[in-house]
């Protein structure tokens, strides 16, 4: 019995930690990256962004962006019954609501702004960050909040993990 509650509480931590590390990552370009990259000129920022997009596709992102919900849904699927379920289950739809905002609107504008070549030969740079920034900053809020309330909830089945223990 304590390898199964040791295992059930491990997924949930795990998703609880990766999907902090999400939210995180979300809030530190909402507070710092670009705010920073606002006050650049066109060609700088859009240089700094496909960089970004490039090398942010490594396996720590992946653990984190990635399993936040891989590992949600295995903690739902080991914490079936009692008031933790609820909990999992709202930070698994909000989790999930984010990725489909991630893959509808800010994965296609960072694939266009790689797909528009490199910065320092391009024509007009302006028109290429006219394109992206907005949008791109608008939607990072709504991601950043969407996260942190599936890292809170998942912060809820925690502690309702707790309480349930013998």
């Amino acid at each position: 019995m304590t390898d199964v509650l040791t295992v059930r509480g491990g997924f949930l931590a795990l998703a609880a930690l990766a999907t902090g590390l999400a939210a995180g990552l979300f809030y530190t370009f909402d507070v710092a990256v670009m705010r920073g990259l606002a006050s650049t000129d066109d060609r700088t920022f859009v240089t700094a962004m496909r960089q970004i997009n490039i090398k942010i596709l490594n396996g720590l992102f992946a653990f984190s962006f990635g399993g936040a919900l891989v590992f949600t849904l295995i903690a739902l699927g080991l914490n079936r019954e009692g008031p933790t379920v609820w909990w999992i289950v709202a930070a698994a739809v909000l989790y999930a609501v984010q990725l489909g905002i991630t893959f509808r609107v800010n994965v296609p504008l960072n694939d266009a702004l790689v797909a528009d070549g490199d910065p320092a030969k391009m024509t007009d740079p302006h028109r290429v960050r006219t394109a992206f920034e907005a949008k791109w900053v608008r939607w990072n809020h709504v991601r950043t909040w969407l996260c942190l309330a599936a890292f809170l909830s998942l912060l809820g089945a925690l502690a309702e993990y707790g309480r349930s223990l013998p």
